[in-house]
């Protein structure tokens, strides 16, 4: 019985395996620091909400899209105008996030506010329960984030054939909502801290991949260069040909 030996692999062969094992471990690499970027992400987004609350002026051109600065401002909203960010789903339960038009004290810029989450079905000849703003000077305190990503603007722009307020959205883009209202907007949103007699659930995250899902990705770059590895080991490395 002929035992197996190694065989001299072509240069093709040796090359090839080489620039996939190097190409898959890159990308693992790659994923993995994408996963630590995310986790260092949530991190300062869950200790902005637990940071004391500093003036908005300061933080109104924040450029650092990782930081979030946890804000106070004063002034009063425009209860005229609202917008609700439609088909949100929160618990598995179906609803709209409340986004008011704020006018901060001082500031000729509007500020978008996430007042909250608030379930709706949308059930024939119902309106959102979204509880009217405050009237009059009041102060906020939340979270100054990045716009969340507005996706494609499918079917055109739907704000535009609405009349009624407040009105219907599915991507809260800041340039055709500055459009609508006339008047421009700050470049970032307030996310307001959690208060229980509002009527709305506010549970904050960035809405971006999670680490554990970059892992996950590394772990099968890795596993392919592994694979790589072992398909070129066992093509090489096998019992002699046999001469009939």
């Amino acid at each position: 019985m002929s035992e197996r030996r190694w065989h001299r692999p072509r240069a093709f062969a040796l090359l090839l395996t080489l620039v996939a094992v190097a190409a898959f471990c890159a990308l693992g690499q790659w994923q993995l620091g994408r996963a630590a970027q995310k986790k260092a992400l949530l991190d300062a987004f869950a200790d902005a909400a637990r940071a004391p609350a500093q003036p908005l002026d300061p933080a109104r051109d924040a450029r650092d899209a990782n930081r979030y600065p946890h804000v106070v401002t004063h002034g009063h909203f425009d209860t005229a105008h609202a917008y609700l960010l439609d088909e949100r789903v929160q618990d598995g339960k179906l609803g709209v996030h409340a986004i008011g038009v704020f006018q901060p004290d001082g500031e000729r810029d509007a500020l978008l506010v996430d007042r909250g989450w608030i379930a709706w079905n949308h059930a024939p000849g119902t309106q959102a329960p979204v509880p009217p703003p405050v009237a009059g000077p009041v102060e906020l305190n939340g979270i100054y984030a990045p716009f969340p990503g507005s996706g494609l603007a499918i079917g055109g722009d739907a704000l535009a054939r609405q009349s009624a307020w407040p009105k219907l959205t599915l991507r809260l883009d800041p340039a055709a909502v500055a459009v609508d209202l006339g008047r421009p907007l700050l470049p970032r949103l307030l996310l307001l801290d959690a208060a229980p007699d509002s009527g709305f659930m506010r549970t904050w995250t960035p809405a971006v991949m999670p680490p554990e899902r970059h892992v996950g990705y590394a772990v099968q770059w890795f596993a392919l260069a592994a694979a790589a590895v072992a398909v070129f080991i066992a093509l090489h490395w096998r019992k002699p040909e046999t001469k009939s």
